[in-house]
């Protein structure tokens, strides 16, 4: 797809509009301790009968798990953060993903550019959602 730049009032629009959600959150929220804004983000989007749910790659964050920790921490309910096997698939139903600090686990170059530093790299598969916006 093409890049282009949005702004905040576009993509609270596109999160008010979309039916299936999927949030990719990285290290770059981990840093900024944005989980308890995410976590209510989440939580109004749901109250609203959005079907918001987190992908988790295995190796977010500075450890293993530790987006897991953080998002529990933060109220996230366990059953709607789920493992890269269980969610890549559905990015093709999504009508909007939000990737929140997150960049090698969603470079489409591990797949798409054999001579990629990180060409064999199981990643999330955004760019199948309808929208991404994504944010560092």
């Amino acid at each position: 797809g093409e890049a282009t730049f949005t702004d905040v009032d576009q993509a609270v629009d596109a999160l008010k509009t979309a039916k299936e959600v999927i949030v990719v959150p990285g290290y770059g929220l981990a840093v900024a301790n944005g989980q308890y804004a995410m976590a209510e983000i989440a939580k109004t989007l749901r109250n609203q009968g959005v079907n918001l749910r987190f992908a988790i790659h295995p190796v977010a964050g500075r450890m293993p798990g530790q987006l897991n920790v953080l998002l529990a921490e933060a109220g996230v309910p366990y059953d709607i953060v789920l493992e890269m096997e269980e969610i890549n698939d559905d990015f093709k139903s999504a009508d909007l993903c939000l990737v929140v600090g997150a960049n090698d686990t969603v470079n489409s170059a591990a797949i798409e550019d054999p001579n990629s530093i990180i060409a064999g790299m199981p990643v999330l598969h955004v760019w199948e959602a309808k929208n991404v916006i994504v944010m560092k």
